[in-house]
């Protein structure tokens, strides 16, 4: 395993309730929290999963990351009584923490089985590609504790189904199963539970082969025009594409087409 370093290597020396694992040979790098049965995330676990993403972010080994959980339950949510201890100004940074893996120019990947809940949740909805089992069961569940979700989760989660169902979802704390999820849209795929490792084994490899500069374009130019018009989207686009024309990944896969091989990305 390769080691990890940040500018911020003091706040990482002592990872609370995770552990990250970099595979350089297969580019991979995993994020795993745990603190079973149902890894509850600390305040302090949300600046330390932020600086690991930004860290992860600058590494030539990894291509793409995967989040996932041990045990049953990929995490019940946040540290309740946290909350009641925490500075306004730590809590005023808790959705920029948790939309980490939205900046982070690299593929992300979330593995969700079991309870997805609170804080869970909303750095689920942060990532690009979530996978579900039909254990999966999403929620936002903090009106049952006098509040609302705090980092993101009722903003992103209208974006992707719409005012109704989200104010189904967090006005009555109702929960998600796993088929639903993905029939609303919100998981890319739905595997049996037992299969949820293989299926972000072939995900990852899937997404490896591609070139990084062209899904570091991709993902960005998505994210930026998520609020845009049309007009501007295309306009957006245009200009990302002409910029890669000029890439040596580019010519890399033109001329791998026409040779009938397998393109060698590089990522220039």
């Amino acid at each position: 395993m390769t080691a990890l370093t940040h500018s911020a290597q003091r706040l990482l020396d002592k990872l609370d309730g995770f552990r990250v694992e970099i595979d350089a040979g297969r580019k991979r790098a995993d994020i795993v929290l745990a603190r079973p049965p149902f890894n509850i995330i600390s305040m302090f676990q949300r600046d330390q999963l932020r600086l690991v993403f930004e860290a992860l972010d600058e590494h030539d080994d990894v291509r793409v990351i995967v989040l996932r959980a041990e045990g049953e339950h990929f995490s019940s949510g946040g540290d309740i009584k946290g909350f009641l201890e925490a500075t306004p100004e730590h809590v005023s940074r808790l959705a920029w923490n948790i939309a980490a893996p939205a900046r982070c120019s690299k593929p992300v990947v979330v593995a969700n089985r079991g309870y997805c809940f609170g804080v869970g949740f909303e750095i689920s909805l942060a990532c690009d590609f979530r996978l579900v089992t039909e254990t999966t069961q999403y929620a936002l569940p903090e009106q049952k504790l006098g509040q609302i979700p705090g980092s993101g989760g009722s903003a992103r989660l209208q974006k992707m189904v719409g005012i109704t169902r989200t104010k189904d979802v967090v006005m009555r704390s109702r929960r998600i199963p796993g088929q639903q999820a993905y029939d609303w849209g919100l998981a890319t795929e739905i595997v049996p539970d037992a299969e949820l490792e293989a299926a972000t084994d072939r995900l990852v490899e899937e997404l490896v082969v591609f070139s990084p500069l062209a899904q570091r374009t991709a993902k960005k130019l998505l994210n930026d025009t998520e609020d845009a018009s049309l007009s501007a989207s295309i306009e957006l686009e245009g200009h990302c594409y002409s910029r890669l024309r000029q890439s040596h990944d580019f010519k890399e896969g033109v001329e791998a087409f026409h040779g009938k091989r397998k393109p060698t990305f590089t990522g220039n």
